[in-house]
């Protein structure tokens, strides 16, 4: 019997860059889209292992299944560590109002200015629990990684999502934006925490209800 996995995210570049980690795993991926809707959990969280934590137990709860929950976001040194948490939640109604927000927090600071994506993964177990024991919404595992780099000086490029377009990565001499999907993902944090848990689910396949 397949198991299936839930990826509780809603966000379509989100998705797109887990199913394409995760393209070879022995399991059946599927995303909230595929369900009956699920109230979203408050992202209550200080840390982005804890809200990833937070949102896998309640939505694995709510489905029944295996959930895959991330949360992520982008830490600027300048800033104090903001907006973090707060990435998607930061003023701004479009990302390019966010941009604009976020140069004229900076501008006062010398540049560079130095900046991390971080990338929390929680898995939490299904109705079934671990082991026939039962406890849905257990965490099973998690995981986070990072990728250091800069806030551009200006926007640029029209790949990824979020705040790639003025995330600069030194080692490839341009934002997140400007390179394809492949060479985003060998380097950047959802990539890196993703591929964790592939090795995961390739060196213990995950049982119908468990991990």
């Amino acid at each position: 019997m397949e198991s299936t996995l839930l990826i509780a995210t809603t966000n379509p570049g989100k998705v797109r860059e887990i199913r394409q980690v995760l393209a070879d795993v022995p399991c059946r991926l599927v995303t909230l889209a595929d369900l009956a809707a699920i109230p979203e959990p408050e992202e209550t969280g200080a840390t982005f292992a804890a809200n990833a934590r937070l949102k896998a137990s309640a939505y694995a709860r709510a489905s029944g299944l295996v959930t895959i929950a991330e949360d992520s976001g982008l830490v600027i040194d300048a800033l104090g560590g903001r907006p973090g948490v707060e990435s998607a939640r930061y003023p701004g109604e479009t990302y390019p109002d966010k941009f604009a927000n976020l140069y004229r927090e900076l501008a006062p600071h010398p540049r560079p200015w130095t900046a991390r994506y971080v990338c929390a993964i929680g898995v939490a177990g299904g109705a079934g629990g671990t082991g026939g024991t039962g406890g849905a919404g257990l965490i099973l595992f998690e995981c986070e990684a990072t990728v250091e780099g800069e806030i551009a000086a200006l926007p640029a490029g029209t790949n990824g999502f979020g705040y790639d377009p003025i995330f600069f990565f030194p080692p490839y001499g341009c934002t997140l934006a400007e390179v394809d999907d492949a060479r985003k993902l060998a380097v950047a944090h959802r990539g890196k925490a993703f591929r964790y848990l592939r090795e995961k689910l390739l060196s213990s396949p995950p049982a119908p209800s468990a991990l």
